[in-house]
């Protein structure tokens, strides 16, 4: 795959109680210890798993739902495309402190979907090891 889905958020009202939720159902590793008390999902790479993100927000505006990232070469080049699709611009690229750079749009179906930079998610990304070892070792 290309452009592989390497991130997921859930954003809730309450983001607390949305981590406690997925921690209990289903096991995850959750870790809030931060300024934003934003979840970070550690991914599974043993059974394939991506990580992720689980926060509040949505009462401030930041809008309720579930959005996949995707890895891309180029931020800007992809919301250009996006555009000329029918798609819009939700957010423009921006540097997460800490964390990857990321832009978000939407479908021509009103789906918010994110973008991460390739090379800029935070402690790595296993689908960049795997795609650079893949060029090194193409066997």
């Amino acid at each position: 795959m290309p452009n592989p889905v390497v991130h997921f958020e859930v954003i809730g009202e309450d983001g607390t109680k949305l981590q406690e939720f997925y921690s209990t159902v289903f096991a995850w590793k959750i870790n809030a210890d931060n300024p934003m008390s934003y979840g970070m999902v550690s991914g599974d790479t043993e059974h394939g798993g991506i990580g992720g993100g689980i926060s509040g927000g949505a009462g401030d505006g930041g809008g309720r739902g579930v959005t996949f990232y995707i890895e891309v070469a180029s931020l800007e080049d992809t919301l250009k495309q996006v555009e000329q699709a029918g798609g819009r611009t939700l957010m423009s690229p921006d540097d997460v402190p800490g964390g990857p750079r990321m832009a978000q749009f939407e479908d021509p179906q009103g789906n918010r979907i994110g973008l991460v930079q390739a090379g800029s998610m935070q402690g790595g990304n296993q689908n960049q090891n795997r795609t650079a070892n893949q060029s090194q070792n193409p066997n």
